[in-house]
């Protein structure tokens, strides 16, 4: 937020609304907990205003746009589709968009109590996502391809927050990564950033996926990492063994960027606690727990 940004309150939503969709102006507005890139504000009780916020650029809004409502009829789990879009304006320069509410509780605020359920539902999932993506599909420098492609990254969140005693085991874990075989098939649809922020549970397990502006064609690793950074411990390989397709190279590229993004949660917990912008501090224990499955391969 700039001096010259307008502060995003219930008041500009129903303004814009106003504005731009005056058939919803009219509808409840309570603001989301949560949430970086975008500020969320419930609307009435199906639908949910993103507010374009920390993302600097409006096109993982677009990608949003384009793309959720020819991937959600396919995919078993509900997931926000787009429903009215909201243009840059005097009043407010960004884009917004009003999208479905998926019901539940954020994985970061919850907890799993039905592990197989979940695993199964998780794996039933990402099977459907998983198909070949477009020739046009988006694509990405900072997720997606091989492990051996974010060395550095990796190695710069593990001098960060991984503790001396675990170093040497969680670079075992992603050298491994590094040495298996690349994804010998087409790029498919992936999620790219599944933590316990971006899928919603209910009666004990997964509900729904949210958060897809980091959609792309890649490598389907990267969203098979889930198993240790969302299901408790014991389920990676159920999940693994319904999701069916996941060869031994794939499993162990799935574990090495596991680690990695557990690292990204416990760096997101430190900042929190030093009350950096972006910071979440319940994020941490969830990173350590992450990490510790991840260690232990289950």
């Amino acid at each position: 937020m700039t001096d010259t940004e307008p502060e995003i309150t219930a008041g500009l939503v129903r303004e814009l609304l106003r504005e731009q969709h005056p058939d919803l102006a009219e509808l409840t507005i309570r603001e989301v907990a949560g949430g970086w890139g975008n500020q969320m504000w419930r609307l009435g009780e199906e639908l949910v205003v993103r507010m374009q916020r920390m993302d600097r650029t409006p096109e993982l809004q677009r990608k949003e746009r384009q793309w959720l409502p020819v991937l959600a009829p396919r995919l078993p789990l509900p997931v926000p589709t787009p429903v009215r879009f909201g243009e840059p304006s005097e009043r407010f320069a960004k884009h917004w968009t009003v999208m479905t509410w998926v019901p539940g509780e954020p994985l970061d605020h919850g907890r799993i109590s039905r592990g197989a359920h979940a695993a199964d539902t998780l794996a039933d999932f990402l099977a459907a996502l998983h198909s070949a993506a477009p020739a046009d599909a988006p694509i990405a420098t900072d997720r997606g391809g091989h492990p051996r492609e974010y060395g550095d990254g990796f190695e710069q969140f593990c001098q960060a927050v991984v503790p001396d005693e675990l170093a040497a085991d969680a670079r075992s874990v992603w050298d491994d990564a590094v040495a298996a075989e690349a994804w010998d098939g087409p790029p498919v649809w992936v999620h790219g950033d599944l933590h316990p922020a971006n899928v919603v549970v209910a009666d004990g397990t997964l509900a729904g996926i949210v958060d897809f502006g980091d959609l792309l064609a890649g490598d389907p690793a990267w969203d098979l990492a889930a198993a240790w950074l969302l299901l408790p411990e014991g389920m990676a390989a159920r999940f693994f063994e319904s999701y069916g397709h996941a060869n031994d190279a794939t499993i162990r590229r799935a574990r090495g960027l596991a680690a990695m993004k557990s690292f990204f949660l416990m760096l997101m917990g430190r900042n929190g606690d030093r009350g950096l912008p972006g910071g979440k501090p319940h994020w941490g224990p969830l990173g350590q727990a992450a990490l510790d499955r991840v260690l232990r391969g289950v």
